[in-house]
C-alpha cells in the first residue's frame, strides 16, 4: 500500500545540514520515495539551499501567504524543487526575514517564530494542494509544533481526519524552550489546558515537550536510546513523559546512505577501495598525512569528526590523549566545530605534539570523507549518542571505531573478542578516563598484530546498515500507526 508522507524538517542533506539530522531526513525520504510512497519534504529556503543551485518554481497557491504571530505579521511564499528523479520533492519556505542568514540556527531573537513558521507552512502546503497526508513525520524540536497545531487550533480539519503524527527524537538534549509568552504569540492561549502543565508553572514553553505530549507516536533513532531516555540519567527531564507514553515509543536505528558513504564508490576520494582490495585505504592514509603535513608516520592514524560538545566525550579525551600521545607513536586528525573550550584543547594538543596532531576547526564534507577513509581507528567516546552515524561510516570504511556502550553505538558496534576472533570495534562501558584509556590500549595492542587487525577491519566492512534494511522498519511502523486501534 502506497502512503502519503509529509516530512517537515529543519535539515536536509546536502543543502542544509548541521549534523546527522540532515543525513537521516534526506536518506529516509529518498528511500520511501523510491519505494513508491508519495513523500513531500518541507524545508526552510535557507541561504545555503538558495545558493545550492536547485531549480525551483513557485507554488501558485502559496504565494504571499501571511502568518500572524502576536504583533508580528510575516509574509512567506512556497517554492517547489526536486533534487533528482529518484528524490522526494522539496517544498521550500521562502521567507528572507527568517531564513536568509549564514547559519541554520541560533543567531536570531525570533528562533521560535522561524520554526513555528516551518510548522505552519507544513500544514498550509497540504491544505493549499488539497493533499491529505497519512503520516506527518516530524523531526526534533524544530517541527514538534506540528502535532500541537494538529491537536489544538487545527484539530478537526477534514483534510487531516485520517492523519497520524509521529515525532522522531534525534537528540533530547535540544528541546526548543522559550518564554511562556510564546503561547500567546502562537495563538495557543485558548488551549492552555491541553499544554504541558509543568512548563506553565515554571513560565516556559517547550516545543519538544508539547510535541511529545500531543504526537500520536514517538520514535527514537536507535532501540537502546529508546530505553535509555526513559531513565533520569538520559531523559533530560522528560523521562517521566516517555514512561507515561511507553506504549507509543518505538526505537528504529538510523540507516546509512551507502550511495554517499561507501569507499568503493565515494566520489570525494582520490583512491577508492573495497574489502576485496584495500590498497586504496593505504593510499588515502598517505594522502591525508601529506595533506595535513603529518608525513613520516608509520604508526596508526586516529581520526575524529565531531561536534565539539560535552556529549561527544571530549572531556574524557582531554584526560586521556596527552598521556596516550606520549606513550604510543600514533597520529591524530580531528575535524569539528563547537564549544571554544574544546577547540582550545585541540589547538593546545596540536601545539604540544606538532608532529602527531592536526586539528581542523571547520565543517567540511570532503575532509570528513577523507578522515573516515584514511583512519585506522575512529574515536567516538560519547557520553550519550542517540544513534550516531560516524561509527557506521567507519565500519564501512574499515576504520575501527572506539566507542562507549550507549545508544546507537551499543546497537551497531560489536565488542572485539580476541579469543573468539569476533567483534567489529572497541567498546567500553563506564564513562571514565580509565575505561577509555583501557579501550585505546587494547586497540593499540591489536593493531600490532596485522593479520588480526585486517580481519577486524573486514568484519566491520561486511556489516549492513543500509536504508534498504532500516527503511522497511519505518514502513512497517507507519502501517502500524494507521491500523485501527
Amino acid at each position: 500500500m502506497s502512503l502519503r508522507l509529509c516530512f517537515p524538517c529543519a535539515e536536509y542533506a546536502p543543502f542544509a545540514q548541521a549534523g546527522g539530522l540532515g543525513d537521516v531526513s534526506a536518506a529516509l525520504a529518498t528511500y520511501l520515495h523510491q519505494q513508491g510512497h508519495d513523500v513531500r519534504v518541507v524545508l526552510p529556503w535557507y541561504r545555503s539551499v538558495r545558493e545550492s543551485g536547485l531549480d525551483v518554481r513557485p507554488v501558485a497557491q502559496l504565494a504571499g501567504r501571511r502568518l500572524h504571530y502576536g504583533t508580528h505579521s510575516i509574509s512567506y511564499s512556497m517554492l517547489e524543487a526536486r533534487r533528482g528523479a529518484d528524490d522526494a520533492p522539496l517544498y521550500l519556505v521562502d521567507c528572507p526575514e527568517f531564513y536568509d542568514r549564514d547559519s541554520l540556527y541560533g543567531d536570531s531573537d525570533h528562533e521560535h517564530l522561524r520554526f513555528a513558521m516551518l510548522c505552519d507552512a507544513s500544514i498550509d502546503v497540504c491544505e493549499a494542494l488539497d493533499w491529505a497526508p497519512d503520516i506527518m513525520h516530524c523531526h526534533d524540536w524544530h517541527t514538534a509544533l506540528v502535532p500541537v497545531l494538529l491537536g489544538t487550533r487545527r484539530h478537526g480539519g477534514r483534510l487531516f481526519e485520517g492523519c497520524r503524527s509521529v515525532l522522531t527524537l534525534h537528540n533530547l538534549g535540544y528541546q526548543g524552550v522559550f518564554d511562556d509568552s510564546v503561547v500567546e504569540t502562537l495563538g495557543l492561549t485558548p488551549f492552555r489546558e491541553r499544554l504541558e502543565w509543568q512548563d506553565q508553572k515554571t513560565g516556559c514553553f517547550s516545543f519538544l515537550k508539547n510535541g511529545m505530549l500531543m504526537a500520536d507516536w514517538l520514535s527514537t533513532v536507535s532501540p537502546t536510546y529508546a530505553r535509555e531516555i526513559m531513565t533520569p540519567e538520559y531523559g533530560f527531564g522528560l523521562d517521566w513523559l516517555l514512561r507515561q507514553r511507553e506504549d507509543r515509543v518505538v526505537g528504529i536505528l538510523n540507516g546509512v546512505d551507502y550511495d554517499e558513504w561507501d569507499p568503493a564508490q565515494d566520489r570525494l576520494l582520490p583512491y577508492p577501495y573495497s574489502a576485496e582490495d584495500l590498497s586504496g585505504k593505504s593510499a588515502m592514509k598517505s594522502a591525508l598525512l601529506e595533506r595535513l603535513d603529518l608525513g613520516g608516520h608509520d604508526g596508526p592514524l586516529l581520526t575524529q569528526v565531531t561536534r565539539l560538545t560535552e556529549q561527544k566525550g571530549i572531556d574524557l579525551l582531554m584526560r586521556v590523549l596527552p598521556t596516550a600521545l606520549e606513550r604510543w607513536p600514533f597520529a591524530l586528525a580531528v575535524l569539528g566545530t563547537g564549544e571554544q573550550r574544546f577547540a582550545e584543547f585541540y589547538r593546545y594538543l596540536a601545539g604540544r605534539f606538532p608532529h602527531q596532531v592536526r586539528f581542523v576547526e571547520a565543517y567540511s564534507t570532503e575532509l570528513a570523507h577523507w578522515l573516515e577513509a584514511a583512519g585506522d581507528m575512529f574515536l567516538m567516546p560519547s557520553r550519550y549518542e542517540p544513534c550516531g552515524l560516524n561509527q557506521m561510516y567507519s565500519l564501512r570504511y574499515g576504520t575501527v571505531p572506539i566507542v562507549r556502550r550507549t545508544g546507537g553505538l551499543a546497537d551497531t558496534v560489536i565488542p572485539v573478542d580476541t579469543a573468539m576472533n569476533s567483534g567489529t570495534g572497541f567498546v567500553f562501558d563506564d564513562y571514565s578516563a580509565a575505561a577509555l584509556g583501557a579501550a585505546l590500549e587494547a586497540a593499540m595492542l591489536l593493531y600490532a598484530a596485522p593479520a588480526d587487525w585486517r580481519a577486524l577491519m573486514l568484519r566491520g566492512m561486511r556489516e549492513d546498515f543500509s536504508w534498504q534494511a532500516q527503511g522497511r522498519l519505518y514502513e512497517d511502523f507507519y502501517r502500524r500507526m494507521l491500523a485501527p486501534q
